[in-house]
Protein backbone atom coordinates (compact mmCIF):
# COMPACT_ATOMS: atom_id res chain seq x y z
CA UNK A 1 0.00 0.00 0.00
CA UNK A 2 1.28 3.45 -0.84
CA UNK A 3 1.43 5.74 2.20
CA UNK A 4 0.81 9.33 1.08
CA UNK A 5 2.83 10.70 4.02
CA UNK A 6 6.21 9.63 2.57
CA UNK A 7 7.75 10.64 -0.78
CA UNK A 8 9.77 7.45 -1.39
CA UNK A 9 8.76 3.77 -1.44
CA UNK A 10 10.72 0.55 -1.54
CA UNK A 11 9.23 -2.28 -3.58
CA UNK A 12 10.47 -5.51 -2.00
CA UNK A 13 9.99 -8.72 -3.96
CA UNK A 14 11.07 -12.34 -3.78
CA UNK A 15 9.80 -15.80 -2.93
CA UNK A 16 11.41 -15.84 0.52
CA UNK A 17 10.35 -12.42 1.76
CA UNK A 18 7.19 -11.82 -0.23
CA UNK A 19 6.09 -8.94 -2.40
CA UNK A 20 5.32 -5.66 -0.66
CA UNK A 21 5.53 -1.90 -0.95
CA UNK A 22 7.10 -0.06 2.00
CA UNK A 23 6.43 3.68 1.79
CA UNK A 24 8.32 4.85 4.86
CA UNK A 25 11.27 6.80 3.45
CA UNK A 26 12.00 10.52 3.34
CA UNK A 27 14.63 10.29 0.58
CA UNK A 28 15.94 8.01 -2.16
CA UNK A 29 19.29 7.80 -0.35
CA UNK A 30 17.58 6.58 2.81
CA UNK A 31 15.64 3.97 0.85
CA UNK A 32 18.67 2.78 -1.09
CA UNK A 33 20.63 2.30 2.13
CA UNK A 34 17.80 0.17 3.55
CA UNK A 35 17.44 -1.79 0.30
CA UNK A 36 21.12 -2.76 0.12
CA UNK A 37 21.40 -6.53 -0.15
CA UNK A 38 17.66 -7.04 -0.62
CA UNK A 39 15.74 -7.85 -3.79
CA UNK A 40 14.20 -4.37 -3.80
CA UNK A 41 13.79 -1.21 -5.85
CA UNK A 42 13.32 2.34 -4.58
CA UNK A 43 10.84 4.60 -6.34
CA UNK A 44 9.09 7.93 -6.00
CA UNK A 45 5.69 7.56 -4.34
CA UNK A 46 3.09 8.63 -6.94
CA UNK A 47 0.54 9.20 -4.15
CA UNK A 48 2.74 11.40 -1.96
CA UNK A 49 0.72 14.31 -0.58
CA UNK A 50 2.93 16.71 1.36
CA UNK A 51 1.23 18.36 4.27
CA UNK A 52 1.54 22.09 4.15
CA UNK A 53 1.47 23.99 7.39
CA UNK A 54 -1.04 26.79 7.11
CA UNK A 55 0.57 30.20 6.92
CA UNK A 56 -0.43 32.76 9.44
CA UNK A 57 -3.23 34.77 7.98
CA UNK A 58 -2.88 38.51 8.09
CA UNK A 59 -5.97 40.67 7.95
CA UNK A 60 -6.37 42.42 4.62
CA UNK A 61 -5.87 46.18 4.76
Amino acid sequence: MYDPRYPVCMHVYGALIGDRMDCIFASLDQCQAAAMGLPATCLINPYYAPSFAPRSVRPYR
